[in-house]
Formats: C-alpha cells, structure tokens, sequence
C-alpha cells in the first residue's frame, strides 16, 4: 500500500507518539513550514541584496566584489577589505555588522530549529507521499482509522491492494501503521467529508472508497462526496443506525453493510457450520500463503472470450480454482459451471486460491486491478 521503508514500529502506544511528531503533518502544518523557509531564504536574500547594493552604489564597486564583501563581513571571516573604505562606507559596513549579522544569527537559528525539530524532514516526507499518491490509479480509500478502517486496510495490504487512509486523528493513523505492523502506509490527515481531502487521496482515478466513519452522516457525506467527484467510483458504507440504508443508497453507497446483521450470521455459522467457518478463519490467518476467495473481471478485449471455462477451473490443484461465474448480462451467478461454458466478456470468474497466483492469472485475462 504505498512504498516508504523508513519506519520501525515498537509499541502501538510509542508508535503512535512517534508517528505523530515525526512522520506526520497535516497539509496545514507542510504548508506553514513551507512559509517558515521561505521567510528564512528572503531575509537571507535581502541582507545579501542589501549589503551587495549598499557598496555597489557607495563605493563604486563591482556588483561580485560588493556581494563578495558583503558575504565575509556577513560570516565574520575575519579577511581584509575587498578594497579601502571611505567614511561612508565604513559607516555602512557598521550597520551592516549590526543588522545583518542578526539577521544570519535568526536565519541559522531558524534552520537549525526546523531540523532539530523534525519539522522540515517530516514536511519533505509528505511531499515524497503527495507525490506517490498522485502516482496512483485504481487504489482505494478507506476513510476512518477506527477498528474497522483498520481490518480493510489489513486486508488491503495482504492482498496488494494499493489504498488510502483517511483520518481526522494523526495518533490514530500511527496506531494502524503500528498494529498492521507495515511501514509502506499512505495516508492524508483530514476530514474525508471535504472534498479537497478526498481529492489529495486521489477520489477521481480511485476504484472504491470505504466509508467506515464514526456516524451514519458522516459516511453519507463521503458517499454524496465522493460520486460527486468520480461518479464511477464503488462506495461501500458501513451502517451504524436502524433504517438508514435507503439514505445511504440514496446518497450514492452502492453496497451499506450492517456490522450486527454479519456479527449476527457468523455467530449462527460458528453454531451451526462451525468446521466452515473454521477454514475459512484459517484463510484469512495464514500468513506462510494468503489464499483468498476473489474475482476476475472479464474486459472486452480479454485474449480468453470464447475459450470454455474448463481451461481455468483448476481442479488440479496447481491453479486458482474455479468456483462460480456471474453473469455479466443476467447478474446470476453459475456455481460449479460446465466446463463447456464459453467465457463472455463481462463475467466476473469467483476463484479461490492464492494472491499471487491470482494476480498473475488476472494480468493474463488483461483485467484492470480490482
């Protein structure tokens, strides 16, 4: 989910406190330190300017031999005079001493603040983060680092889905990274309500958006938001009240998932399937192979359209197996199909097998990431 390696989590606690003052600002914040160093190089520029054009025009000097005077009385090098001095200009080298040489001392001391302070280091890797978000197409966004932002972006980045997390909280952001246990996080600091933060994690090339905020108003709002600015995005929203599903469809979710409704059905499986659920436990923990149930999508252009199903089933044992195709004209699904079945463009193949070796199958269907 990104590519920074530059981070060492310890505890969730330390981790978080150090994400904060370390890894972590705000577009605000970048923002403020920009102008800080931009203040910094303009006062060093106008001491030069100054002093340059003060012995220019009183001494009647070479504008490099005025800058070059200008530099050592500046630094306190202690060499002789580029040239003799007059009055005047021994007069205005004294104001130079005095106004410049403070002027340096605050520039110095400014720097070495940034430095020391970690602002100018975390501000240059949140650039080097802007810029590999901006790189990005067909990620995802998960916005809410909360619990269950946390298991998406767990299985986001088990599945090499690139992706984006969205949190209002820096510390909460530094808890994720520091749980999943990852130093390759991309992420923006904000509200994934505002536009402008749903735009600097890339909304418009985005497959999906996950809207797992704190409040069923919240998520609506990332819904309505997020169409807005790619309509063709998938938002899936998490529902926390009764009776709000139809005002989350309404506001442009096209799937609203219900946490109790799930909790309720898994805990009947463990009662009554529970050596399924197990397996499928098992799956999801492995960490030696991540196998997972997934899915192809069949493009227009897919070398394999017309070609029988049967080639891709699997059932060696070697290969993703084949578990079900939807249908892209009906939407039904067809569990265990003929292996005769000619493959159409716009079926989505439902596989079963490993990450990798599905990744590797879905480049040769020419499918776009999903």
């Amino acid at each position: 989910m990104g590519q920074v390696r530059d981070f060492h989590p310890t505890s969730a606690a330390t981790g978080a406190k150090c994400f904060k003052s370390d890894y972590n600002l705000s577009m605000h914040e970048m923002g403020d330190v920009r102008r800080r160093f931009a203040s910094i190089v303009a006062l060093l520029c106008f001491a030069l300017l100054a002093g340059t054009l003060g012995y220019h025009f009183i001494e009647g000097w070479p504008l490099f031999d005025s800058l070059y005077m200008t530099v050592i009385t500046l630094a306190t090098v202690g060499y002789g005079e580029t040239h003799p001095l007059s009055s005047a200009g021994r007069a205005f080298t004294i104001f130079l001493i005095i106004g410049g040489i403070g002027a340096v001392t605050y520039v110095f001391s400014a720097v070495t603040a940034l430095i020391v302070e970690g602002d100018l280091s975390a501000a240059l890797r949140g650039r080097r983060m802007e810029k590999k978000i901006a790189k990005l197409s067909g990620h995802y966004i998960v916005c809410g680092a909360g619990h269950g932002g946390e298991v998406i972006s767990a299985e986001l980045y088990r599945t090499k889905r690139p992706a984006v997390l969205i949190e209002r909280q820096p510390e909460a952001i530094g808890r994720v990274r520091d749980r999943l246990g990852v130093d390759d996080l991309l992420f923006v600091v904000g509200d994934a309500t505002d536009d402008k933060i749903l735009k600097s994690a890339g909304v418009e090339r985005a497959s999906g958006v996950f809207a797992v905020l704190a409040t069923d108003q919240d998520n609506a709002f990332v819904a309505l938001s997020a169409k807005g600015l790619n309509p063709n995005v998938r938002v899936v929203c998490r529902q926390q009240g009764v009776g709000v599903k139809d005002k989350l469809i309404r506001s442009g979710a096209d799937t609203v998932i219900n946490p109790d409704y799930i909790g309720g059905l898994r805990m009947a499986s463990e009662m009554i399937r529970p050596a399924t659920t197990g397996f499928l436990d098992s799956m999801m923990r492995e960490t030696a192979t991540v196998e997972r149930f997934d899915e192809i999508a069949v493009p227009r252009d897919c070398p394999f359209v017309g070609r029988p199903v049967g080639e891709f089933k699997g059932n060696q044992g070697h290969a993703p197996l084949l578990l079900a195709v939807h249908d892209g004209e009906t939407g039904k699904y067809d569990i265990n199909p003929d292996p005769n079945r000619p493959i159409k463009a716009g079926d989505r193949l439902i596989m079963l097998g490993e990450v990798s070796q599905l990744s590797e199958l879905r480049q040769r269907f020419g499918a776009r990431p999903d």
